[in-house]
């Protein structure tokens, strides 16, 4: 009696409600085994796939710095500029150092020439023939070491000119107009938007179960799931926090994520069977959970559940329904029907 006079109170603000959904069709649905894919949430943090700092590699004076930090930058773009006048230098003496041994080729070859033919008649000594030869070979040699300097010294000049290696935003510049630089030496860092990820750190106790089902949900605060790709799971453990590193390729990079902003990530760690109703079938007064129950004489007679998870606009039920059994999906329709039965469902189960 105790019972049926709280589940009449729990009703009683619905019966002062107008019946304003008397017109509407009392939809019914059974109640579902499927199995439930318990998630663990954790915060992950979104970085750019490609983000890098542009070293110096000769040494100069900065004169020239187009771009500052937030810039965006194309694929190409001067970004440093570093005075050339030593390189200038140095390529001009290769240069010159290149034509001198190309003379001194083509005169070693025309001495070689005329000893040849001379040698074939016998007139020359196989002595004076033979260091004919080498030195055609030797002037061969300073040819190709004069090209090798001229490669090298151009090498060094293209240095003074740093250009972007992809398009993205610059992050960080680490050094001024007039500073001198060496070779090695952090110029500029910057990343791109265009391919974003996330990396999440998964307790130990999930990571077997995460591993075979490779599978993981990214949600935004707004309640967006976004479309991830390529799943990667680190195989060895921090041994500081003894966490592993999930990493997940975003697919929609769109102008509304950034490196560094929040995420929830939902890693599945446990699954097992369970019944399910439709969310919408719940009725909630106070800390009592119920639906409406169509007996067998096809009535809808409330019934106290006892719930748990909520997916996808499903409901788990621990207790108090039976696989295969009809529950009313729109219970608001019952408001001032004849159809609702204040009576308590003499076969209630879970009690």
């Amino acid at each position: 009696m105790a019972k049926r006079a709280l589940l009449g109170w729990m009703l009683a603000p619905w019966l002062l409600i107008p019946a304003a959904g008397q017109a509407e069709e009392l939809q019914t649905v059974s109640v579902t085994r499927a199995s439930l894919h318990e998630m663990v949430h954790l915060d992950g943090l979104i970085e750019a796939v490609q983000q890098s700092t542009v070293s110096a590699q000769t040494s100069g004076t900065v004169v020239e710095l187009p771009f500052d930090v937030d810039d965006s930058v194309a694929a190409g773009d001067l970004i440093v500029r570093l005075e050339d006048s030593e390189q200038q230098s140095r390529l001009r003496q290769a240069e010159a150092g290149l034509e001198e041994a190309r003379s001194g080729l083509q005169n070693a070859r025309q001495q070689f020439t005329r000893i040849e033919a001379v040698h074939e008649r016998g007139l020359v000594s196989r002595q004076e023939f033979d260091q004919a030869r080498n030195n055609l070979s030797a002037a061969q040699a300073r040819v190709e070491r004069a090209e090798a300097a001229v490669t090298e010294a151009q090498k060094q000049l293209d240095y003074t000119r740093i250009i972007a290696p992809y398009g993205g935003i610059l992050t960080e510049r680490h050094v001024e107009l007039g500073e001198s630089v060496n070779p090695g030496q952090p110029l500029l860092s910057g990343l791109t938007l265009e391919q974003l990820r996330v990396v999440v750190d998964l307790p130990q106790k999930y990571a077997d179960l995460a591993r075979s089902e490779r599978q993981a949900t990214v949600t935004l605060a707004d309640g967006r799931v976004l479309e991830t790709g390529e799943l990667t799971f680190y195989p060895y453990a921090n041994p500081e926090t003894h966490t592993f590193r999930l990493r997940l390729r975003l697919n929609e990079p769109n102008g509304s994520l950034f490196p560094g902003m929040l995420v929830k990530v939902g890693v599945p760690v446990a699954s097992r069977d369970a019944l399910w109703v439709p969310a919408s079938a719940l009725v909630q007064r106070s800390e009592l959970r119920a639906v409406f129950v169509m007996d067998q004489k096809d009535q809808p007679r409330l019934r106290q559940v006892r719930v748990g998870a909520r997916d996808e606009g499903r409901l788990e039920v621990l207790a108090g329904l039976s696989e295969g059994e009809r529950v009313v999906a729109n219970p608001q329709v019952l408001v001032g029907s004849e159809r609702l039965n204040l009576t308590e469902d003499s076969g209630t189960k879970g009690e």
